[in-house]
């Protein structure tokens, strides 16, 4: 479920994936993801066309939690959560 706050999310960890084409950025978040621990955030960056709808479908399926997508000039900026 994806939440907007007022408040900035400070992420434990920032992959950059501008530049990758799929699979990269999905492979690259899963690889992040398996990483985190309990209650750590990843924040993901990608502009593949692809990375926004494969990054939430990969959270979905891992039971974490989907903190926020924000659309910004350079790409799509994905903040996870490991609950």
């Amino acid at each position: 479920m994806t939440k907007k706050t007022n408040e900035p999310i400070n992420p434990d960890k920032i992959l950059d994936c501008l530049g990758l084409f799929c699979p990269e950025p999905i492979y690259r978040t899963r690889m992040e993801l398996d990483k985190l621990k309990k209650g750590q955030i990843l924040e993901v960056i990608a502009d593949d066309p692809a990375a926004e709808g494969d990054i939430t479908s990969l959270v979905k399926r891992l039971n974490l939690h989907l903190l926020e997508i924000r659309k910004e000039k350079e790409g799509v900026h994905i903040l996870i959560k490991n609950d």
